[in-house]
């Protein structure tokens, strides 16, 4: 590894964006596998398993363990790919009992059993309409949820038998609702709790607690909770006592459930999250502990660990994850917790919450990244006022030990960087100031990045999330614009010198922002919708009501698709844009995109628009990764006038 004092600064002050950087897009690109779950396994569940996406093998998710004395192995080799198809977005693709490994394989979306000297063997029938996910193993029991595929999708709840005979049907345990999630058996096996929510609710909007009985399959249960909040994960305490998070003050905070009486009461409540939206399968945000104690993600703005107390007190865990913050599994005082550290790697920690001295489990992409100390930049949490209230960002400045401060002013003379704005997508999701290898490869080399929680973000509780209601495309855009005017006031950005970026619902503000406003001078647009009427009629059923949320319902609102659509006024298309799409993406499928690519070229704008075979909504392979790293990077030279050492041209048309 190359350390800070083997660089030379230069001689002469380098331009914005041209700073001499040891990031490149390979080393970025395999820097950042993802994780997928964890647990503890083994017949003495003295191993730890998790799953990981490999980039340089297309993306594949294999299943890796650590054995007690250290020693990492794959479990689930090549091709084999564990990876979930419900919803589109998955989660949940596998689970372990004992040394016994069942999950998910991508290519039939069927539930497989891999025992260890063996070959995997079909648990379930071959079926191209049918999926399955949010696998778990309960009282020796599989669960699963199964999607299948028609008019309309049925989703239910069942179990799934092991006795190897792919012939058996699954059992249905519940059902009756357009969607399910978090299957929980009760202790004596008797009863059963889920999550469930109808069109047009997402589940962040209105969903619900079910519970039923076991004997009576298929039972639609009765609702316990929700309803008009938003509760996730339940889990049993006992057989009549549920623990589960909801948001009916605005937050999720956990509530503790007697089915005997009624009876619920909060538990530690806090101005802060611990929960969030479901976009994809078995995500955990808490663990019960066997003496009481409760481990959870709280979520204000950035994620911290914190341990429960019986008594209601909570004290935080010494964990270093930030962001995307996970309660994989527990066992005895020992928990796993998955998430990303300030450095922006994906980390899994081993932690006992009686000696507060977590662990590495495995280095997943190194402790530190796989460059030099010093290019990582750290963020500065920002708050600034809006039309629409507060807005919440995290700023990333340029970053390089290698380029002296008198340098920093910029070989054209200005004193102020460029920057790119990043708009996360869903627009559900949130960023918690973990500073991404893409992140550091754009401010090591002088460009800024704003990292903005526009309304509509989760971590700020329900009537932040909620102030994007009927108004997509036009707070998410308003917020950006008043994030980048106050840094602009500060002399933080060069105002003429600023980009904006994002995909899926990000890649929308994208469009929306540069069609609306003209506070920017490119943007780039990953899988981004264009049209809102095209959206409604093309994407899954996940998501097929979203837009009655966002913006109405259909017809009704059809005047209001209309308007907001970018595509509807293609003359408002006058700024330089980069269009990226995966081929096989059926969550913005790739007409959105085209259609845009075709309004550029008649309307005469410098544009590129690059389709990546292979990849869906979001990139997983490393040369996918690498690719739009560069491109992105040559884009934004060819825009704000520099020309970036080492990255390959870029062609606009």
């Amino acid at each position: 590894m190359t350390t800070p004092s083997e660089h030379t600064a230069p001689a002469s002050a380098p331009a914005w964006g041209a700073w001499p950087s040891p990031l490149d897009a390979r080393s970025v690109a395999r820097s950042s596998p993802r994780l997928e779950g964890a647990c503890f396994a083994g017949p003495a569940r003295d191993e730890i398993w998790w799953g990981e996406s490999l980039p340089d093998e297309g993306g594949r998710i294999a299943v890796r363990a650590r054995s007690a004395d250290g020693d990492v192995r794959t479990l689930l080799p090549t091709p084999w790919n564990a990876r979930s198809r419900v919803h589109e977005y998955g989660g949940g693709a596998w689970a372990a009992h004992e040394d016994l490994l069942v999950f998910v394989e991508k290519t039939d979306q069927r539930v497989y059993a891999l025992a260890p000297g063996s070959a995997p063997t079909a648990l379930t029938a071959e079926d191209p309409d049918v999926r399955f996910g949010g696998l778990s193993i309960q009282r020796g029991r599989l669960l699963a949820v199964r999607e299948t595929l028609g008019a309309p999708v049925r989703r239910d709840i069942v179990e799934i038998p092991w006795n190897g005979d792919a012939g058996t049907p699954p059992t249905v345990l519940a059902t009756g609702s357009d969607f399910v999630a978090h299957p929980a058996l009760s202790p004596d096996g008797g009863r059963i709790a889920w999550i469930a929510w109808n069109h047009p609710d997402m589940p962040w909007d209105r969903a619900e607690v079910r519970v039923a009985e076991i004997r009576i399959p298929g039972n639609e249960g009765r609702a316990i909770a929700g309803g008009g909040s938003s509760p996730v994960q339940p889990v049993w305490l006992d057989d009549d006592t549920l623990l589960y998070s909801d948001d009916p003050d605005g937050r999720w905070n956990l509530w503790r459930h007697d089915l005997r009486t009624g009876t619920r009461t909060s538990v530690a409540p806090a101005d802060a999250d611990t929960g969030g939206p479901l976009w994809v399968l078995g995500t955990r945000w808490f663990r019960p502990l066997d003496d009481g104690r409760i481990v959870a993600v709280r979520t204000r703005g950035s994620d911290e660990i914190v341990l429960l107390s019986p008594d209601g007190g909570a004290r935080r865990l010494p964990v270093d994850v930030i962001a995307t913050a996970a309660i994989e599994d527990a066992a005895g005082a020992r928990v796993l917790v998955s998430g990303t550290t300030a450095h922006g790697m994906p980390a899994l920690r081993l932690v006992d919450v009686d000696v507060d001295k977590p662990e590495d489990v495995v280095r997943i992409a190194g402790d530190v990244p796989p460059w030099p100390a010093g290019f990582t930049p750290t963020a500065r949490e920002v708050t600034v006022n809006g039309p629409h209230g507060p807005v919440h960002a995290f700023d990333f400045p340029p970053t390089n030990p290698d380029v002296p401060v008198p340098a920093r002013d910029g070989a054209d003379g200005s004193t102020a960087p460029p920057y790119v704005v990043f708009v996360h997508g869903g627009p559900t999701a949130h960023v918690g100031g973990a500073a991404s290898g893409k992140i550091a490869y754009l401010t090591s080399r002088g460009i800024g990045v704003l990292d903005v929680n526009y309304g509509g973000s989760t971590g700020y509780g329900r009537p932040y999330r909620e102030r994007l209601r009927g108004a997509w495309g036009i707070v998410d855009v308003d917020d950006i614009v008043a994030a980048v005017g106050a840094l602009a006031a500060e002399g933080r950005l060069d105002p003429n010198r600023v980009a904006i970026a994002g995909g899926s619902a990000g890649g929308w503000t994208v469009l929306r922002a540069v069609t609306g406003t003209d506070v920017f001078a490119a943007g780039i647009s990953r899988y981004g919708v264009a049209d809102l009427r095209l959206l409604a009629a093309e994407t899954e059923d996940f998501e097929s009501r979203y837009l009655d949320g966002l913006v109405g319902p259909l017809p009704e609102a059809e005047a209001r698709y209309i308007e907001l659509s970018p595509l509807t006024r293609p003359e408002d298309f006058r700024t330089p844009l980069l269009i990226e799409q995966g081929s096989e993406d059926a969550v913005v499928p790739p007409s959105q995109s085209e259609a845009v690519r075709d309004a550029l070229t008649a309307a005469g704008v410098p544009h590129a628009y690059l389709l990546f075979d292979g990849e869906g909504h979001g990139f997983r392979r490393a040369e996918t990764i690498e690719r739009a790293l560069e491109a992105e990077l040559a884009f934004l030279g060819l825009v704000f006038g520099f020309t970036p050492p080492g990255i390959p041209p870029l062609t606009l048309d």
